[in-house]
């Protein structure tokens, strides 16, 4: 197979850093620019390195930055992988695909437009067919984003949940990392031996993204899932790693044992297709009592390119007709680039690229 030509746009940050580290030696991509701001222009990789606990190969250290430029990336990539703030992410994106980009996005600002899909292969991979509504897309371009990365780690044990049982409603609580803030994330004299009870969007996010991800998508557009869902949201002094804790009303009668084989039989198209980011289990369950922990669990999934993939799940308990459960995901790889390389994988496959 013939390596598509891919940008890593946002490249001195924590989510454009994991985009690099995802896309190291990639079989399906090929990394061909890393792209910054001007005070950035002609510095390393190594000179700006922000992620701590991957080993970069030579090569890619000795990669330099370059300004991005929107005709420039166009030119030299048919993929363009985005860990740009929102408010910068919005108009470039929609720049890019208007140039015959394929963009994959980790950045907010296109989330909730009625044809652009907020795609997590193993739940909605129908939803990639909705890039075709986008005006780009006769020319080949088109916008794919990621779920906001707590988001991502609730969706996926209730996706597997709502296929067995239906979801009436469900209340979430996250803990999340410190990371989830971006580099360097929050002042310490806020984060040590403290909680952060307010992230702001946070809660509003989880609880449209989640009708929208689990919802359905079809000619007139998406319809969003109706079940309730109702979300507080904390910062944690953690690095990285988001913990949550869900109380959940299935639609109709469940039981621990059987929650527990509808999580650890959740599959989908990642897995079946073997696509090189995908974890061989999507969903890990923790018999123990005290797990899952962020310093220990955060990079399950596997090896090399699935390392930190998979959301393990713990403590599965029922009460009063209820299902209550922790879960645990890594927030800048499964719910931020390593979720957007997925995608991309996912698109190549069905042959959108």
């Amino acid at each position: 197979m013939k390596k598509v030509k891919v940008a890593v746009l946002g490249a001195t940050g924590m989510i454009g850093q994991r985009f690099i580290q995802m896309l190291e030696g990639h079989p399906y991509f090929e990394m061909e620019g890393l792209y910054a701001s001007e005070r950035s222009d002609g510095k390393k990789l190594a000179d700006v390195l922000k992620v701590r606990d991957h080993d970069y190969v030579p090569e890619t250290l000795e990669m330099t930055m370059e300004t991005m430029d929107i005709s420039e990336v166009a030119k030299r990539a048919r993929v363009a992988f985005v860990g740009l703030p929102s408010d910068l992410a919005g108009p470039t994106e929609t720049q890019l695909a208007e140039s015959g980009v394929a963009v994959f996005t980790n950045a907010g600002a296109h989330r909730m437009d009625p044809d652009v899909p907020i795609l997590i292969p193993e739940i909605n991979p129908g939803h990639l067919e909705m890039v075709k509504a986008q005006k780009s897309y006769g020319n080949g371009g088109f916008i794919v984003a990621n779920a906001n990365c707590s988001t991502t780690g609730a969706a996926l044990p209730l996706a597997a949940i709502e296929k067995a049982f239906g979801l009436n409603e469900v209340y979430i609580s996250t803990y999340q990392a410190l990371s989830g803030a971006g580099y360097p994330g929050v002042p310490s004299l806020d984060a040590v031996g403290n909680v952060v009870p307010y992230i702001g969007g946070e809660e509003e996010k989880v609880e449209t993204e989640l009708a929208k991800i689990l919802g359905n998508a079809g000619p007139d557009g998406f319809e969003y899932a109706k079940f309730g869902v109702f979300a507080n949201c904390a910062r944690v002094p953690v690095i990285d790693g988001h913990m949550e804790a869900l109380v959940i009303k299935t639609g109709k009668k469940a039981t621990v044992d059987a929650v527990v084989d509808a999580l650890e039989k959740f599959a989908g198209p990642p897995q079946e297709l073997g696509l090189p980011s995908a974890p061989e289990a999507p969903i890990v369950v923790r018999r123990e009592q005290n797990r899952p922990q962020p310093a220990l669990d955060s990079f399950a999934g596997g090896t090399g390119r699935s390392r930190g993939m998979s959301v393990s799940v713990g403590r599965v308990r029922e009460k009063d007709g209820r299902i209550k459960l922790f879960l645990l995901s890594h927030n800048t790889l499964r719910g931020g680039s390593g979720g957007s390389v997925l995608n991309a994988e996912l698109a190549l496959r069905r042959k959108y690229l």
